[in-house]
């Protein structure tokens, strides 16, 4: 057996090494490889892939045991380019980080301590304190999170600290009511234009999915106050990206903290735009490049879970984070 590192995942080779039990090859292949059947001779079938990203044509379907995503959303995943006998699992361990991201995006759309620094001078000062401009606090406010799994329980958490009340919006809640952890109300999908209307903010956490894809559209965005703003952490399609720029072009919603996008690299050399609306001129949109969960320490935690995975593979034990289990003929 032997691990094949798709695209970005080659970077994390020793950290996937130092939780391995058992020394084996590992390959690493280009992004591209995702998507094209070029190099597919490589992969043989008692290995295991290690790709954000999986698609192929019909009759080029490669067999390997088991395909482990990098990370927690699957979206990027054709399920129908498995083979039968090819397990998925995925990974998580990035709920910290984003939940820190959201509140320091929060907090600095509320104090803008920023350009205050920026504004400080020895000559300014003096007016400066003088005059000095009253900013907001998230203390009192109304959080809204669509999607309470492990990212909005961990957003939540750190929001009743800074004394949020916490709404929560969940497809699997089916009625409304505290949540089991006490911090957040639950309500279920169809009370979201309800809660959104009372929110000073709104996260967006939920996975894509076909019933969250357009999720947040014209209707949903007028449901929400003049002064709110919308943060997404999440998947860029869960919001109709037209709707969305018209309504901070217009200023129909206070602003938009967006960290993930519409469009992606395809390969090393592809300089895709994020989106097809330049969202990056409007004052009242922050922009990041997908990174709210790009800290030092997540790849750590995200390969030592995988070579988890790779030790239990081997000693036949159960996986961890199974999405898909592999179909075994003869049973």
């Amino acid at each position: 057996m032997k691990i094949v590192l798709v695209g970005e995942s080659a970077a994390h080779e020793e950290d996937l090494r130092r939780g391995l039990r058992d020394r084996c090859d590992i390959v690493g292949l280009p992004a591209e490889s995702a998507a094209s059947p070029d190099r597919d001779a490589i992969i043989e079938p008692d290995d295991v892939v290690v790709s954000l990203r999986w698609s192929r044509p019909a009759d080029a379907v490669p067999a390997f045991r088991l395909l482990h995503v990098p990370g927690a959303g699957l979206d990027g995943i054709d399920m129908a380019a498995l083979a039968p006998a090819t397990a998925v699992a995925n990974v998580f361990e990035h709920e910290i980080p984003i939940a820190e991201f959201v509140l320091g995006r929060l907090l600095e759309w509320q104090i803008r301590a920023a350009a205050m620094q920026e504004a400080f001078t020895p000559s300014a000062w003096t007016q400066l304190y003088r005059h000095r401009t009253p900013h907001g606090e998230l203390h009192g406010q109304t959080l809204g999170i669509v999607g309470y799994g492990r990212i909005g329980r961990a957003i939540a958490t750190r929001a009743a600290a800074f004394g949020m009340r916490v709404r929560a919006v969940d497809e699997h809640v089916t009625a409304a009511g505290p949540a089991p952890d006490g911090i957040a109300e639950l309500a279920p999908s169809a009370a979201l234009p309800e809660v959104v209307a009372g929110c000073d903010a709104v996260v967006l956490a939920c996975p894509l999915t076909p019933s969250t894809a357009g999720l947040v559209d014209a209707a949903l965005l007028r449901r929400m106050r003049a002064h709110a703003v919308l943060v997404n952490v999440s998947r860029a399609e869960i919001v109709d990206e037209a709707a969305l720029y018209a309504a901070l072009r217009d200023a129909r919603i206070g602003g938009a903290i967006l960290d993930v996008w519409y469009r992606y690299p395809a390969s090393e050399r592809d300089t895709a735009a994020p989106a097809g609306h330049p969202f990056w001129e409007l004052p009242n949109a922050w922009c990041t490049p997908h990174s709210s969960a790009w800290t030092n320490q997540l790849p750590r935690r995200r390969y030592a879970v995988i070579a988890e995975n790779v030790n239990r593979l081997v000693s036949g034990e159960p996986l961890r984070n199974v999405v898909r289990a592999a179909q075994l003929q003869g049973l």
